[in-house]
């Protein structure tokens, strides 16, 4: 039997996670009750009448921030990622979007997505392709970039799809966040092998990376592998979970969670992240006045998966790319949007059930807010 790898000196551009001691750390050994991490939340950009809703815009992120704020957790919006349509907006919407935000929140820091522009018709990588989203991004101050994988960059071999992320951080005069997506997501995706995080990861202009993940316990991997890093090497890259399956994961591990779900279960999920804290963290906001932590928050845990579990359910391809359509349901539902439509080319819809099916999933989640005393609901 041959030794697991526990260096990432010793990783190789073709290494798999089952060959690295961190792919068998569990995560009851990696648990941090003291710990308040960010939650980036990839607002939804709503439509009425086939039109941005700006005002529903707005008031989805006051919602968040208001639960954030009642928590004491930091709240990063999440702009023109996929659940703001990016891979639907031209370039002059996806500008308006970042000035619309800007100018309703002028101190708030964001996250917008880029993506490669024009590849359409490519047979090769161009990093060049970025270039449009990341000028328009970086005419703002208090943001970071978060790269978004495309087709031919996430096609190339770990060698070439690094020096790929590297030839767009050229052009980063903002702090990046580097994305690997699961095929749940997109057919054509592939995860970051462990050498390739840690090639990512010791970039100075990449601050932390998000793994979209529904199947596979990638972010795990990464949380026990960036752990070591910043114990042995004082490397400062930060994973951010982007399992909307698995939202726990990230609070109990004291680590940033960036997702769409949050759009729709922010009030849960910022409560949560007080209750795991123990009492006498400085950022602790609610006592469970016992001296450790709430232990009610593994009925949170389970009622807002549960809620999510539907939001992001398979289609009979086995994709969750309509969670987006499911999203405006719930808002609309809990009256902070007035409309559940989607963007008007966007072709991943649920069906003509999903009202129903949302208001049903709420149910629970609901009920818990009720009796923790969590305001979910827009009053």
């Amino acid at each position: 039997m041959k030794p697991l790898i526990s260096k990432p000196e010793d990783l190789t551009p073709q290494t798999a996670w089952t060959d690295t001691k961190w792919a068998w750390i569990s995560e009851e050994e990696l648990v941090d009750h003291t710990t308040k991490a960010r939650l980036c939340a990839a607002a939804l950009l709503p439509f009425r009448n086939c039109q941005p809703d700006w005002e529903g815009f707005t008031a989805s992120i006051q919602w968040m921030q208001a639960a954030a704020d009642h928590y004491g957790v930091e709240l990063v919006t999440v702009l023109n990622a996929d659940t703001g349509y990016i891979f639907d907006l031209d370039d002059a919407l996806y500008a308006e979007v970042l000035q619309r935000f800007r100018a309703e929140f002028p101190r708030a820091k964001f996250i917008a997505g880029v993506t490669a522009r024009g590849a359409e018709n490519d047979t090769a990588f161009k990093a060049e392709r970025y270039r449009p989203l990341l000028d328009i991004v970086q005419e703002h101050e208090n943001c970071e970039v978060m790269i978004m994988t495309s087709r031919w960059l996430n096609a190339l071999d770990p060698e070439r799809r690094r020096d790929g992320y590297f030839e767009i951080a050229e052009w980063l005069v903002r702090p990046g966040i580097v994305h690997a997506l699961e095929p749940a997501f997109v057919p054509w995706a592939t995860p970051y092998g462990p050498w390739l995080l840690w090639q990512l990861a010791r970039h100075p202009k990449f601050i932390g990376g998000k793994i979209s993940t529904l199947d596979e316990p990638h972010f795990l991997w990464w949380a026990a592998m960036c752990r070591d890093l910043k114990q042995s090497g004082g490397l400062d890259f930060s994973p951010h979970s982007g399992d909307d399956f698995g939202i726990a994961t990230a609070i109990r591990l004291g680590l940033p969670l960036l997702i769409g779900a949050a759009v729709s279960a922010a009030p849960l999920i910022c409560a949560a992240k007080d209750m795991w804290l123990n009492d006498g963290v400085p950022e602790k906001k609610f006592s469970a006045g016992t001296g450790r932590f709430d232990t009610r928050v593994y009925k949170l845990f389970e009622s807002f998966q549960s809620l999510e579990d539907q939001v992001f359910r398979l289609d009979g391809k086995m994709s969750a790319s309509a969670y987006k359509h499911s999203t405006a349901h719930v808002l609309h539902e809990l009256g902070i949007i007035v409309s559940p439509e989607a963007h008007p080319a966007c072709k991943d819809l649920r069906g003509a059930d999903e009202a129903a099916r949302m208001a049903e999933a709420l149910r629970r989640p609901l009920r818990v807010a009720e009796r923790m005393g969590i305001p979910f609901q827009k009053r």
